[in-house]
């Protein structure tokens, strides 16, 4: 991978960018880039029209800031440490996997490119992180399994939950609690919009019948499932 930008910020914002567009979403403008930061919209447009003199970023004015090749390999080379971070603290320090976000975020600024290479080779080369995400290689490639959002899924089908998003501590504890973790089969009996929830069938990897649980929405919106 290419050579990291020295800056914290700049490699946050680098990787915020990227994790927006990554199973699908819209490119994100500047007000949407500074909630996800919690700045001002106006350090976040500051910091955008520094990253695009640095190369690293293009931005219209009033349009979507997506990555130029250089911003994208920075952007994936922080994931990576993120992503193999992730998964160092759920499978050999204990961690649940809805403690390890903030940790990662902390750690990835630290560790050096010879850390985070024996990380992945102790690791068995997980291609992972412990709520689905993929992980970038070495070389900055990276491949996003096809899913549909679980809220898209409608009554009738359903599918492997290949992606849970860590955005909320407590959705991933709730989801833990009823049963629904990656590899999970989840089937959706009916939505019920008028409470704000939807029914489910959720049956564990190697079994064949599965259980009822209802889901509200924010929950439900966190789970991707195979396409």
């Amino acid at each position: 991978m290419s050579q990291l930008p020295t800056s914290n910020v700049t490699q946050d914002y680098l990787k915020a960018i990227y994790a927006a567009v990554e199973w699908g979403g819209p490119a994100t403008s500047v007000s949407a880039l500074a909630a996800r930061m919690g700045v001002s919209a106006s350090t976040a447009s500051e910091t955008v029209r520094r990253l695009a003199d640095e190369g690293l970023v293009h931005h219209e004015r009033y349009g979507g800031i997506s990555l130029t090749g250089r911003g994208r390999q920075a952007a994936l080379a922080m994931v990576r440490r993120h992503r193999l971070i992730e998964t160092l603290l759920v499978e050999h320090l204990g961690y649940e996997w809805d403690e390890v976000h903030d940790e990662a975020e902390v750690l990835e600024h630290a560790v050096s490119d010879l850390l985070v290479e024996r990380i992945d080779r102790l690791l068995g080369h997980p291609v992972r992180d412990p709520h689905g995400d993929p992980i970038p290689t070495a070389g900055g490639e990276v491949t996003v399994p096809p899913t549909r959002p679980l809220a898209q899924t409608p009554a009738g089908e359903g599918g492997r939950v290949v992606r849970i998003s860590d955005a909320e501590p407590q959705v991933l504890r709730h989801l833990a609690d009823v049963g629904v973790r990656l590899d999970t089969h989840v089937a959706v009996l009916e939505a019920r919009p008028y409470v704000g929830t939807t029914l489910f069938t959720v049956t564990p990897p190697g079994e064949s019948a599965g259980e009822p649980v209802e889901l509200g929405d924010p929950a439900v919106a966190a789970v991707w499932v195979t396409a």
